[in-house]
């Protein structure tokens, strides 16, 4: 199997629904790679699929709770719970 890095390289490029797909044919073979699912639940939040992304990054924590998702996951919620009075918010 490839390094997280030499899979980060090759999905770069790629438009988010390949690169989705591409991650999601490595996590089927590595379902327990938390890299893996922190990567593909950037990549879906990127492409604006909040909730996949989020149920990636709780997937990852499962497994292991100190692992890079945490921090995605807090971000995630940051960007989410924002709130400006001065614009609208829906």
């Amino acid at each position: 199997m490839k390094t997280i890095q030499e899979i980060k390289e090759e999905i770069q490029l790629l438009p988010a629904d390949k690169a989705i797909e591409i991650l999601s044919s490595y996590l089927a073979e590595n379902p327990r790679d938390t890299d893996l699912l922190t990567l593909r639940g950037m990549k879906y939040f990127g492409a604006g699929q909040r909730a996949a992304a989020i149920n990636d990054y709780l997937a990852a924590l499962e497994i292991d709770p100190e692992c890079k998702a945490k921090l995605a996951l807090k971000s995630a919620n940051e960007i989410l719970d924002y709130y400006n009075k001065d614009l609208f918010n829906p």
